[in-house]
């Protein structure tokens, strides 16, 4: 965590510390939202219209299920970490 500089002030800090936690929130929001609609949206409720095309040989909804949610999820993650060090760096909490 970054150390108190000499001019701030608590309540400057504690704005700070909100709007990076609102920052944080939001990120994961959209995220998780995106990690529904991949995993539950085509693997199950798209899976009969997503059918109608073939990836390596099989039927797109049922890759889905089986692997194309796993390469959404680690897509997904590597998306957090970029973007989570952006954010800590604009609050000045980078290590």
């Amino acid at each position: 965590m970054a150390e108190d500089e000499p001019g701030e002030t608590t309540e400057q800090k504690s704005a700070n510390q909100n709007a990076y936690w609102s920052e944080n929130i939001r990120l994961l929001g959209v995220l998780m939202t995106i990690w529904f609609v991949i995993s539950f949206g085509a693997g199950i409720l798209f899976r009969s219209f997503l059918d109608q095309w073939m990836v390596g040989g099989y039927p797109l909804g049922f890759w889905f299920a089986q692997q194309g949610s796993i390469y959404g999820f680690i897509m997904l993650i590597i998306y957090y970490t970029i973007k989570m060090r952006k954010i800590e760096r604009k609050y000045d909490l980078n290590d």
